[in-house]
């Protein structure tokens, strides 16, 4: 299902954290890494077996858009003291096996996670250079299991509308699925 949203209607302006940057060990600012094009903010983590199925696409995805001026950050919000798999350390490790090519950022308070809004791992954000979000959800149908095909339909399908300097109005929003955010109790 999709929803699509006047602007009005859903209050979200990207937003600066300093969160720990793993592949670093550093505290950064993401506005360090912000394009005036267009950011994908995402919200993955290493134990999901929804994250793991898509990883290949979203190191395909991000290198193909990445040269293309648009910006990807990878941030993970969940406690540590219940999944210890998505510790800083095991956050580098994964980046370093995968070839991220963008930062991955550990949110060890969760405020970015609540500022967002984010509910599960994967969920995208994708916000125009002005800090506008104009799409919420997924990146593609396939899921784990049900033998669809992995291809980052939904994100790139507003990158490229981006990139073609398409008028983009309103919010586009596509329910993710995956494994909730592991709140600190």
């Amino acid at each position: 299902m999709v929803k699509i949203y006047s602007s009005t209607n859903i209050i979200v302006q990207m937003k600066n954290f300093e969160l720990l940057e793993v592949n670093s060990g550093m505290i950064k600012n993401l506005n360090e890494f912000f394009s005036k094009i267009a950011n994908v903010i995402m919200f993955i983590c290493n134990h999901c077996p929804y994250v793991k199925h898509i990883n290949k696409e979203l190191v395909n995805l991000s290198n193909f858009f990445i040269p293309k001026g648009i910006s990807f950050i990878a941030i993970n919000s969940n406690d540590i003291k219940q999944y210890p798999e998505d510790s800083p350390e095991n956050m580098k490790k994964t980046s370093i096996k995968l070839e991220y090519p963008f930062p991955y950022f550990f949110d060890e308070k969760q405020e970015a996670a609540k500022y967002f809004g984010a509910k599960c791992t994967p969920e995208f954000f994708v916000f125009l250079g002005n800090g506008k979000l104009c799409y919420h959800g997924q990146l593609d149908n396939s899921r784990p299991g049900n033998q669809i095909p992995t291809t980052g339909h939904d994100v790139k399908h507003i990158l490229n509308k981006i990139l073609t300097r398409e008028n983009i109005n309103e919010i586009i929003i596509k329910p993710s699925s995956g494994c909730n955010i592991k709140w600190k109790q």
